[in-house]
Order: C-alpha cells, then sequence, then structure tokens
C-alpha cells in the first residue's frame, strides 16, 4: 500500500537569508542574493567573475566555534538547515534507529581539499590537519546531520551535479515507502565560491559576465542571458509518513507526491536537445504521484539562464505538458539565488512547497525581455495559484546527463 509522504519541517541557509522564512519571504519580495565578491582572491588570481550568490549568513556565525571549525563550509550550512528543519518539524522524538538523513552534495569540501593543498605545498606534510578528509568527502554534510541528530537509520549522500538534492530527496519518499525510516532529513548543501571552481565555470563559458550588475546577472528565458551565477548554502526538508505526523501532532505543509530520477547517457556537460531524459523524469514523479499532466498547477523549473541550457528545458515541458506547458505558471527562482549546484534541488523544493501551500507562485526576477523560443506564463510578480487543490513539479538537472524531478501537493487533512 502506497504511503502519503508529507513534509513536517522546513530549514535554509541561502543567498537570500539565514533561514527558510527569511529566505521566502525575501524571494517574494523579488529580492537578489547575488552580490560582488569582496575576496583577495578575485585579483591575485585576476578570475574573470566577480560576483555570486553567497549565503547571506555565514554558517561559522550560527554555528558554534568548536563546531565550525571541525567541518568544511559546505557541512556547516548542512547542519546549520537541518537543525533548523528538524526544530520546525517539532524536534520529533523518534527512536534514532528509526530516522534516517537523505543528503547531497555536486562538489563536496573543496575548501577543505584545495586549503590542504596550500598549506602542504607552503609549509609541508605534518601542518595539514588531521582532519582533512573527513572535512573534504562528500559524504561529510550527511553524517554531520546524522551525528547531531543521532540519526541511525541510516545516512545516505548523493552525487548527481546540479541534481543532487532533488534526487536526495526522491530517495527519502522511497526509503519512507519501503519502511526503512520513520522520519528522514532530506536536502543538500554546496559552498564552492572558489577560486578553482569559478575560474573552470568561466573558462567553459558558463558563467554570466555581468560583473557591473550582479543582482541582474542571473536571467533566465531573458534574450540576452548569458549564463549562471554561483550560489552556496542549504536547505532541508523533514519527512515522513502522514500516519506518523499525524500520530505526534505535527504540522504538515505539503506533501511529496512522488519522485522521478533518469539520465541523458548523451554528454557529460550539455543536456539531451531534444529533453528526452527531462522529460521523462517529470512522467515519472506524476506517475508516482498517480497524477496526470493536467493536474499540475505550478512549475519550479531549473532554469540555469544559459543560452541553451533553458531551451531544452521548454522542449521538455512541451513534450510532457504539450501546449498546456504555455498555461501553468512558472518560476526560475535561480534569478534570485544564483545556482547553489548540488544543494539547489533541496532550495526549490523548499520554495515549491511553500509555493503550494501558501497558493503563491513566487516571482522570476530579471526577465525584461522574453525570449520567443521560450512561450512559458513567468511573472516578475507572484502570482496567485488558486484556492483548490495544487500540484507542482520542481525539476533539477545536472552535468552528467543526470535528470530528477520531485511532485510535490498541497495538503488538505
Amino acid at each position: 500500500m502506497t504511503k502519503k509522504i508529507v513534509v513536517t519541517g522546513i530549514g535554509a541557509s541561502s543567498p537570500l537569508g539565514g533561514t527558510a522564512d527569511e529566505s521566502w519571504n525575501a524571494l517574494l519580495a523579488g529580492e537578489s542574493g547575488v552580490r560582488t565578491l569582496e575576496y583577495d582572491w578575485i585579483e591575485q588570481y585576476d578570475i574573470p567573475v566577480t560576483f555570486a550568490g553567497q549565503a547571506k549568513v555565514p554558517a561559522e556565525e550560527v554555528l558554534e566555534r568548536p563546531v565550525a571549525k571541525r567541518l568544511d563550509p559546505s557541512s556547516q550550512f548542512a547542519l546549520v538547515a537541518a537543525k533548523e528543519a528538524f526544530a520546525d518539524a517539532g524536534s520529533p522524538e523518534v527512536a534514532p534507529e528509526r530516522l534516517g538523513v537523505d543528503w547531497a552534495t555536486g562538489i563536496g569540501g573543496v575548501w577543505s581539499l584545495l586549503n590542504a593543498w596550500d598549506v602542504l605545498r607552503e609549509k609541508g606534510p605534518r601542518r595539514v590537519m588531521p582532519l582533512t578528509v573527513p572535512m573534504l568527502m562528500p559524504n561529510a554534510p550527511a553524517a554531520a546531520v546524522s551525528m547531531h541528530l543521532e540519526a541511525r537509520a541510516y545516512a545516505r549522500t548523493v552525487a548527481s551535479a546540479c541534481a543532487s538534492s532533488t534526487e536526495s530527496i526522491a530517495n527519502a519518499y522511497e526509503h519512507l515507502q519501503s519502511g526503512l525510516a520513520d522520519v528522514v532529513i532530506a536536502g543538500g548543501s554546496e559552498a564552492a565560491i572558489h577560486p578553482i571552481t569559478i575560474a573552470s565555470f568561466a573558462s567553459m563559458q558558463a558563467l554570466s559576465r555581468r560583473n557591473d550588475d550582479p543582482a541582474t546577472a542571473s536571467r533566465p528565458y531573458n534574450t540576452d542571458r548569458d549564463g549562471f551565477v554561483m550560489g552556496e548554502g542549504a536547505a532541508a526538508l523533514v519527512l515522513e509518513t502522514e500516519e506518523h505526523a499525524l500520530a505526534r501532532g505535527a504540522k504538515i505543509y505539503a506533501e511529496i507526491a512522488g519522485g522521478g530520477v533518469t539520465a541523458d547517457s548523451y554528454h557529460i556537460t550539455a543536456n539531451d536537445p531534444e529533453g528526452r531524459g527531462a522529460a521523462r523524469a517529470m512522467q515519472l514523479a506524476l506517475e508516482q504521484a498517480g497524477a496526470s499532466p493536467d493536474e499540475v498547477t505550478h512549475i519550479n523549473a531549473h532554469a540555469t539562464s544559459t543560452p541553451v541550457g533553458d531551451i531544452n528545458e521548454y522542449t521538455a515541458l512541451h513534450a510532457v505538458f504539450g501546449d498546456r506547458a504555455k498555461e501553468i505558471p512558472v518560476s526560475a527562482t535561480k534569478a534570485a539565488t544564483g545556482h547553489l549546484l548540488g544543494g539547489t534541488g533541496a532550495l526549490e523544493a523548499l520554495f515549491t512547497v511553500l509555493a503550494v501551500k501558501n497558493r503563491v507562485a513566487p516571482p522570476t526576477i530579471n526577465l525584461v525581455s522574453p525570449d520567443p523560443e521560450i512561450p512559458l506564463t513567468v511573472s516578475g510578480e507572484s502570482q496567485a495559484l488558486g484556492d483548490g487543490p495544487q500540484l507542482a513539479i520542481s525539476n533539477s538537472f545536472g552535468f552528467g546527463g543526470h535528470n530528477a524531478v520531485v511532485a510535490i501537493r498541497s495538503y488538505d487533512a
């Protein structure tokens, strides 16, 4: 028998705010979290892109100093978001063996790795921190969350580039369905605003170069979009079966109705121009939700603001929804947050949860001249979704041909 899986807690640390509520309110207000970077290494290494979506509140300012010092920034953000989400869920009293963690990252502890390399070259092997490997390993955020919350059912890590944390939510849905846990903290984090990653993305012509106007650089669907904007942070969702949530009197935000995960098997960086893998992931998510495309009332699009990627996603949307794709309210929230890479799917799923709960599609900023090749319903202001039942999808697609989609339904007890 299929169980209803619900969201009972949310947490975030993003370029828009230090909490989920702050991030959501800033998103609705049309704010941008993208700013000029104030680091000496920008000039030192002649980095061609000088801005990004830095977390509005540094995680090390939130965590206790001894805790923060033992964690890479990606793990710091994970712990901040997970702690908020678990507290928001009412800190459910659940046996540790029934509490699981499904986490994700795209790049992992790049700061810890490359800082240690600098120390090795400049000061020798004896000065390399003993905790370097535990800090840089991709599963470190999941481990940090698991240890803090005493989650012993499992602590699993997904690393599928920019689809990572959407996949972690889809996995959490399946793990709850199969009975591996009663409560799961699912999400993702990334802290890769580093000279090597910016230089690499810039070298492949993937990043926007609007150094003179960072706040408007991420402009999905605009005719003059010129690339994505890097972001950092984390988001977490507490998921549990409806039965478990109601038994403990938990508040319920929304239902995770299904998920779909596919692979393009096309190119290491480019997605399939026909959108076949992306379309199939959407269809799988809807099939698992027991829903048809006609029931979808909102889409949080991957929409990175790259010239080709935005068009390819529209091709996939049209394959699933036909001409109705032009009518469904779409939000492209990376315009405000930048692209959190492995953490972006969780943040956008969180925004989608709040969208269906509050019956509002958040605005897409910086859309001044819509691309006629992408005829979607995208607004620079919040759009009301109506009073009836809502069903939304949140899309994530990543390097390597990874596609992940979650279907999120409004909850009415």
